[in-house]
Parts: structure tokens; C-alpha cells; sequence
């Protein structure tokens, strides 16, 4: 048989129950002697000396844990580990030892708690025999008790048999009436083995010891077993815990006695398990898994209960919203509808959902907008846990309910609202609670989630997402932005202030607090960017928020500088010419190179990420605002040269300018071409051709029709009468070329009607031809109105008209840029 070679380490059980490494070697199963049959050896990596040799016997109780664990149990009191490094080796071995045992694989223990030939011998015992011998429960008896409880653990068998045993003869009773003996004696020696012995009893991981051990009779005796440590110079106070500081508070009557008991029994256990017992180590994930089991069903078993007592659930209720309610007794209410929907995350999916819509047709988030605006905090934290599992469970139905409200309530005690201020109103130094509500806020605005929230129908998700942004942005985003423009409000930066100049007066987010709340709503606004296309560009452009937002890169607090640095990166990097024209006139780059240009040499992360944008836009060859950052500020910032970024930007805008001339002075030459002598009807027939080709070509690079009018429209009547005003002042600067905008950017404002039917992509498609009509309308007459708009400024001269197909030059530029130039001819 071939040796396996695995990278393996090796544990021992010690006396204490915990288990030693004996080192890292390599296991492999082979055939030692003939005699002795197949056997596992590890030799040590570091000089190869044996650190195991262990003979696979037919009988021994192999466990396999976690997919890299093996563990058995070699003699009485010598239990042993292999924890292989990767899957694939545990799994090797454990084959070799399931052959010799002649088991299947896919087992995790080779050999069942009680085998074949056991059960038949069982079954020739009276009942009454026991299965191990167990010492009479006596106070000398306890450390040979304890002993016997402490040697089964590593036995599945054994464990079997003693458990058996302690349900037939009573036992676990009687070792508690030994336990208030010790007690009332003071032995502590007593007392140390009795905790040895229930520890050891509840590692039997036994449900039916669990019901005796649990019951309102011995629970409590058990707990004062577990305060005696023998590792504790002082026993614990568990049962004082217990009985006077965690009080049991009925917020409303529980008439069901069984129901009352069910909740009693289960915090106690979940006390014993979270607090009184160790963590069980790696190779012991088994050990309190049917204790995990115990309290899971109970949680099950209580909800079931509540949820079906209607007339419990509605008093709550009504007591909740009751404006009679004092502020103590409505603390309780919310406190226990906290735990009520913790205990629901045990149900089944469909019974989970029962749940909530019972919570909901009761009108639970109506009273959630009444408690989250209460002054409490203790209650507001309740409240923002139970809208978390609210939204966690159905982000559409909180939807539903907020716009439903609208039509019946001011703005101000909308749902969304009431937790938008307390987002911002949270008095937590480190904004705990605002960072949770930021996160459900995010939930509940995102497309994606309504998308799948709602896919049984297309048209209802559509639905949902444009009426619920429409909602978000008209009755929400002012108050989730006030905190952002209230600091941004009095230093506005001066427009016309040069690069270097003294930096505005320091602004309100020095404070800490501050800072962080505004960096939270920065965050969730880039979200927006993201996410909400045309919505949020309208916001934008009618509030000029990413002038304020630049602001904020005067703070002292790094973190909020790089917050309004990531918020403007993620508008550049959609590429979009309106933001693009928005940008360069409000002149927005100047509070990011004055950033730049204050951080001075130091290597840090906002030099990197200021550094990171400029590099975006010169990869991506961004032309608008590449000629407008050159144009502007490349004197001030030619001096940096740890990076090309800068002159890379330049080299691109030489370029650019190159290209452009080169095709002005080919124009002359190609007016003289016959060529261009062509029927009017059939110059049209050309545009058409070419038209109906280039949009097949390109496939997705043609903005879409609908798209394009439809983000026109929403645009603000400011910003388009801004932009009526610039196509104005551009048609007179077309006879210089380049020449300086008004807010110092270069434009490529030349008379060649193929421009203007650049797309979006150009830089000054809508610049040239300003009485363009919308990409959508008919091509021929698109390309008339832009031609005659063109021969007109001209002053009668066709220069520019024609780009041919046959100049070389042209086509290697064609295929370069990112779209096509419209062409005229064949």
C-alpha cells in the first residue's frame, strides 16, 4: 500500500481537560509490520523523530469534526487529535482508517454509541441493570464520581452508557441534595468536585438529562454548582445574579403559566451557556451542541405561543402608542418587543414571515415612529433594533408604509424622517447608533434591493423605485443634507481667488463629532451618486451641493476631506458631460488642488487619492476637463513631478490640440475635390446611410433616445437657461480657436457639423452646435440644422464641412477615439 504524506498537528488531551500540542510533523497511513497491521505515524518536521505511532484498531470510535480534524481516543484516559492543514489531507486518512474499519467515508464517526453486538446484550439485562456502576452518592464518593464523569467525556459509547445510567437511578437529583450539604458544611473540597461532576454532566450533551437538570426544581442548584470553580480563588455569584439583579418584568400580564415557566427556563439556560461555561475549544464544537439545540427550540416554542395569544400582542400595542403610558412602563413595552423579534430570527423562513406580517397588521412601525422620536434613549436604541429587523426582513414594506403616510402626515413626522434625525441628533461620542440607521437608510434606497424585493412583476418594481425615490428626494433628502449645508453655509470659496491663496476660514467640522455625522451623510450621498442617476443630478445641480461639499476639504480632519474627495471622484468617474460643464464652470477643481497644494510633500493617503482623480482623468481622456485643469492650473502644479500624472495630462492636451488643428488645415485641400459637388437630395441619402450603419456598428456607444431626452428634462430650468447662455457666448468665441472660456477652460469649439453629433463623449458636441436638436430626432434633420447653424457662423464659408473617409490620418484618429465622427459621403 502506498504512504500518504499529510502536514498534520497533534494534540493530547491532559488531565485538565485541555488539549496539548505535541508538535507539527507529517502523518502517514502504512502497514508498519505485517503483524501489526496498518498504523498512523507522524515524524516531526523539524528533525523527523517519531512524535506518533498508533495502530488503527477495528474498534475504536474515530470522530471526524470541521473537515480537518480526527479525534479518538486511544486508551482509557488518552485521548488524541489530528488537525491536518488542508481538507483534502484529513479526508485521505480518514478513508485508510474507514477502510480498515470496514466503514463508509462518508460517516463522521466510525463506530455507533452503542454497536450490534452490544444492543444484543443489552437486551438480555433487565431493564433495571446498569449500564456502568455508578459510586453510591455519597460525600466521600464525590471525587471518585467525579473521576468517572471526567474519563467517559472522550468515549461516545461511554458517554452513552453513564448517561443512561444517571437518568435511570435519579442520580442528577440526589448529587444536588449533596450540593446543599457541602454548602450549608462549607466543603469546599466537596463543592470543587460536585462542579467537575455537573460540568462533566452537561458535556454528556444529553436532552433528557437537560429536562431534569433545567426544571424549575433543580436549575438553580445547578447554577450554584457551576459558582464553584476550583480554578476561582472566590466562587462566583451566579444565583444572586439571577435571582435579584435580572428581574423578570411582565409588561403585560402572561395569564399562560406554561409560557411564563417556557421564558424563566430559557434565559437561565442561555445564562449557563453565555456566561458560566468556558468557550468550548476546536475539537469540543460538539460537545454543548444538543444544550444550543435545547435553548433554540424553547425561543421556537415562545414566540409560537405569543404569536398566537392575538389578545396579548394587540394590548401591547395599544399600551405602546397609548399616549397615557408613562415613559417606564413604555421602556418595558419596547424592550420586550426587542426580544420578541430576536426570538423570531429562530423561526423557519415561512413561519419568520407570518410573523412579521402579523407585527405588521397590528401596526408596528406606526409605533415605531412614535417611540424612535421619544427623548429615552434607551427606548429610541430599542426602537432602532426592531426597525433593523423590519427592514432586514422586508425593505418594500417599509417602503409601502412610509409612502402611504405620506398622503396623511407632514414631512416631518414621516417614518424616514423621524430616523433621519435621529441619525443626526445621535449623542454617542463614536456615533454608533447613526452609523446603524446610516446603514438601513442605504438599504432602503437602494435600486438593487427594490429590484429584488419585488420580481414578480416588472412593472411593480419599476413602480416602486421611481415613485420611492421621487418620495425619498422630495420629502427626505433636505433633511438628511441640512447637517451638510448648515456647515458649508457662510465660506463658500471666492470663484475668483487664485491657486495658493489663503485657504477660507476654518469651518464648523473641526468638532469631532461633527466631522464624523457629516462624513456619514457624505457617504451615503456618494451611494446616491452611484445609484440614482437623474435624481440625484437634479439635487445637485439645484442645490450646487458639490461646491459645499468641496468645502469641507478645508477640514483638519483628514477623513472628511477624503469623504468630499470620494464623492467628487465618484461623479468624475461617471463621465457624464453635464457634471462634466457643471464642474468646470463652478471652477470646483481649484479646492482640490489648493488640498493638494496644502498637503505639500507629505505621503500620505489624500495625496494619493487627489493624485489617484487626476490620474482617472487622464487615462480615461476625459477631454473637457482635461483641457480645463491645463488650462487652469497646470503652473501650479508642473512643479510636481513624483508622478506624470500631470504631464501626461499636458502631453494629452497638446495632443488633442494637435488634432484638432491638423484638421482645419486639411479642410482647403479637400474643398477642391470634385467630390464634395454633390446633389443636395443625395448628400442627404448619405447621411442617412450613414446614420442607420454607425448605430448598428457601435450597438450601446449611441446614447440611447430615450434616455438622453429624459435626462434632459430633468434638469432644473437654472441649469438649462446657464447652458443657453454658455452655447451663446461659445458660437462667438468659434472664430478664435482654442480660446479661454469664461472660467479659463479651453474648448474645441470648431466649425464641423460631424461634432455635434459626438454624443456624449465630446467634450463640446452641445457647445458647437447649440440649436442641435436631441439625439433621437431624424438624422437629416439634425445634420441640416446643424449645417446651416454652422454655415451661418462661418459667415458663408464650408470649411470643416466634409470629414472623408479616404484621409488616412482622419481614420487612424477615428479609431483611437472612443466614438465615431459623423461622416459625410460615401
Amino acid at each position: 500500500m502506498s504512504d500518504t504524506r499529510r502536514r498534520v498537528k497533534v494534540y493530547t488531551l491532559n488531565e485538565d481537560r485541555q488539549w496539548d500540542d505535541r508538535g507539527t510533523g507529517h502523518v502517514s497511513s502504512t502497514y508498519v509490520e505485517r503483524l501489526k497491521g496498518m498504523s498512523l505515524l507522524v515524524r516531526a518536521e523539524s528533525d523527523g523523530s517519531l512524535l506518533l505511532e498508533s495502530k488503527i484498531n477495528p474498534n475504536t470510535a474515530y470522530q471526524k469534526q470541521q473537515d480537518t480534524l480526527i479525534v479518538w481516543s486511544e486508551a482509557e484516559n488518552y485521548d488524541l487529535a489530528l488537525s491536518f492543514q488542508e481538507k483534502a489531507g484529513c479526508d485521505e486518512i480518514w478513508e485508510k482508517i474507514c477502510q480498515v474499519q470496514g466503514k463508509d467515508p462518508s460517516v463522521e464517526v466510525t463506530q455507533d454509541p452503542i454497536d450490534e453486538s452490544e444492543e444484543e446484550r443489552f437486551e438480555e439485562m433487565p431493564e433495571t441493570s446498569n449500564l456502568i456502576d455508578l459510586p453510591t452518592c455519597e460525600l466521600d464518593k464525590l471525587e471518585e464520581i467525579a473521576d468517572l464523569v471526567t474519563s467517559v467525556l472522550s468515549s461516545p459509547i461511554r458517554r452513552e452508557k453513564l448517561a443512561l445510567a444517571l437518568e435511570n437511578e435519579g442520580y442528577i437529583k440526589k448529587l444536588l441534595q449533596l450540593f446543599q450539604t457541602c454548602e450549608n458544611l462549607d466543603n469546599t473540597e466537596g463543592l470543587h468536585h460536585l462542579y467537575e461532576i455537573i460540568r462533566g454532566i452537561l458535556f454528556l450533551n444529553k436532552a433528557t438529562l437537560f429536562e431534569v437538570m433545567f426544571s424549575d426544581e433543580c436549575i438553580m442548584d445547578v447554577v450554584g454548582c457551576l459558582e464553584y470553580d476550583p480554578a476561582l480563588a472566590q466562587p462566583k455569584r451566579h444565583r444572586e445574579f439571577l435571582t435579584k439583579t435580572a428581574k423578570f418584568k411582565e409588561v403585560i400580564p402572561i395569564t399562560d403559566s406554561e409560557l411564563r415557566q417556557k421564558i424563566h427556563q430559557t434565559y437561565r439556560v442561555q445564562y449557563i451557556q453565555d456566561v458560566i461555561l468556558p468557550t468550548p475549544s476546536v475539537f469540543e464544537d460538539n460537545f454543548l451542541s444538543t444544550l444550543t439545540s435545547f435553548i433554540f427550540f424553547n425561543k421556537v416554542e415562545i414566540v409560537s405561543m405569543l404569536q398566537e395569544d392575538e389578545k396579548f400582542l394587540s394590548e401591547v400595542f395599544a399600551q405602546l402608542t397609548d399616549e397615557a403610558t408613562d415613559d417606564d412602563k413604555r421602556r418595558e413595552l419596547v424592550n420586550f418587543f426587542k426580544e420578541f423579534c430576536a426570538f423570531s430570527q429562530t423561526l423557519q423562513p415561512q413561519n419568520r414571515d407570518a410573523f412579521f406580517k402579523t407585527l405588521a397588521n397590528l401596526g408596528i412601525l406606526p409605533a415605531l415612529e412614535i417611540v424612535m422620536g421619544m427623548d429615552d434613549l434607551q427606548v429610541r436604541a430599542a426602537a432602532t433594533d426592531i426597525f433593523s429587523y423590519l427592514v432586514e426582513f422586508s425593505p418594500s414594506m417599509v417602503r409601502e408604509f412610509v409612502m402611504q403616510e405620506v398622503q396623511q402626515s407632514d414631512d416631518d413626522i414621516l417614518l424616514i424622517n423621524v430616523v433621519i434625525e435621529q441619525m443626526i441628533c445621535d449623542t454617542d461620542p463614536e456615533l454608533g447608533g447613526a452609523v446603524q440607521l446610516m446603514g438601513l437608510l442605504r438599504t432602503l434606497i437602494d435600486p438593487e434591493n427594490m429590484l429584488a424585493t419585488a420580481n414578480v412583476r416588472t412593472c411593480k418594481w419599476k413602480t416602486e423605485k421611481s415613485e420611492f425615490l421621487n418620495f425619498f428626494y422630495n420629502h427626505c433628502m433636505q433633511v438628511l443634507t441640512a447637517p451638510l449645508l448648515a456647515n458649508t453655509s457662510e465660506d463658500k470659496p471666492d470663484k475668483d481667488a487664485g491657486i495658493g491663496s489663503p485657504k477660507e476660514s476654518t469651518i464648523c467640522p473641526d468638532n469631532y463629532q461633527t466631522a464624523q455625522l457629516l462624513a456619514l451623510i457624505l457617504e451615503l450621498l456618494t451611494f446616491c451618486v452611484e445609484h440614482h442617476t437623474y435624481h440625484i443630478k437634479n439635487y445637485i445641480m439645484n442645490k450646487d451641493l458639490l461646491r459645499r461639499v468641496l468645502i469641507l476639504m478645508n477640514s483638519k480632519h483628514t477623513f472628511l476631506a477624503l469623504c468630499a474627495l470620494r464623492f467628487m471622484r465618484r461623479i468624475i468617474g461617471l463621465k457624464d458631460e453635464f457634471y462634466n460643464r457643471y464642474i468646470i464652470k463652478g471652477n470646483l477643481f481649484e479646492p482640490v488642488i489648493n488640498a493638494l497644494l496644502d498637503n505639500g510633500t507629505r505621503y500620505n493617503l489624500l495625496n494619493s487619492a487627489i493624485i489617484e482623480l487626476f490620474e482617472f482623468v487622464r487615462v480615461e481622456d476625459i477631454k473637457s476637463l482635461t483641457a480645463h485643469i491645463v488650462d487652469n492650473f497646470y503652473k501650479a502644479l508642473e512643479s510636481i513631478e513624483y508622478v506624470q500624472t500631470f504631464k501626461g495630462l499636458k502631453t494629452k492636451y497638446e495632443q488633442e490640440k494637435d488634432r484638432q488643428s491638423q484638421k482645419l488645415n486639411s479642410v482647403p485641400s479637400i474643398l477642391r475635390s470634385n467630390r464634395f459637388r454633390r446633389d443636395t437630395r443625395a448628400l442627404e441619402e448619405d447621411e442617412e446611410l450613414w446614420f442607420n450603419e454607425d448605430e448598428e456598428e457601435e450597438g450601446e456607444a449611441v446614447v440611447p433616445p430615450v434616455e438622453k431626452s429624459k435626462a434632459e428634462d430633468d434638469f432644473p430650468d437654472s441649469y438649462e437657461k446657464f447652458m443657453e447662455t454658455k452655447k451663446a457666448k461659445e458660437s462667438e468665441d468659434k472664430e478664435n480657436l482654442p480660446k479661454r472660456t469664461s472660467v479659463g477652460g479651453f474648448k474645441f469649439t470648431f466649425s464641423h457639423s460631424g461634432s455635434s453629433a459626438n454624443g456624449a463623449n465630446s467634450a463640446n458636441s452641445k457647445s458647437v452646435a447649440a440649436q442641435t436638436p436631441p439625439a433621437g430626432s431624424n438624422g437629416s434633420s439634425s445634420k441640416n440644422t446643424s449645417l446651416s447653424a454652422t454655415v451661418t457662423s462661418t459667415k458663408g464659408s464650408l470649411i470643416g464641412l466634409v470629414d472623408y473617409p479616404d484621409d488616412e490620418d482622419e481614420e487612424e484618429e477615428e479609431d483611437t477615439s472612443p466614438r465615431k465622427r459623423p461622416r459625410l459621403g460615401s
